[in-house]
């Protein structure tokens, strides 16, 4: 996924959490939510992080052979400047790309 086009802020942005919560009808249910999409995006942040610089991986073990790696640099600078996994999370929940379910409600919705 390309993280850049996710069209979310950069920095910090103060949310009402009340009218985020619309949407599931509890405050805390909706926080679940968006940080558990987070925790997702975090890890395939990571997961192709690890990937790009496994190309730059010396096997030397000679210590005296430190150097500058620049794309190595470019690549750790580009995912610096990626917005952070919660605020991409919050902008998927508000944009409705966010697919969930809570089995709890479903089971009393069963039972009535």
């Amino acid at each position: 996924m390309d993280y850049k086009k996710a069209m979310a802020p950069e920095t910090t942005v103060t949310r009402d959490m009340m009218s985020l919560a619309e949407e599931t009808g509890n405050v805390y249910e909706t926080v679940r939510i968006i940080g558990k999409r987070a925790n997702e995006i975090s890890v395939e942040m990571k997961r192709e992080l690890e990937n790009k610089l496994h190309e730059f991986t010396s096997y030397n073990d000679n210590l005296e052979e430190v150097f500058e790696n620049r794309e190595q640099i470019e690549i750790s600078r580009y995912f610096e400047r990626l917005p952070k996994p919660t605020l991409i999370a919050a902008q998927e929940f508000t944009n409705h790309e966010i697919y969930y379910r809570n089995p709890v409600k479903e089971t009393q919705l069963e039972e009535l």
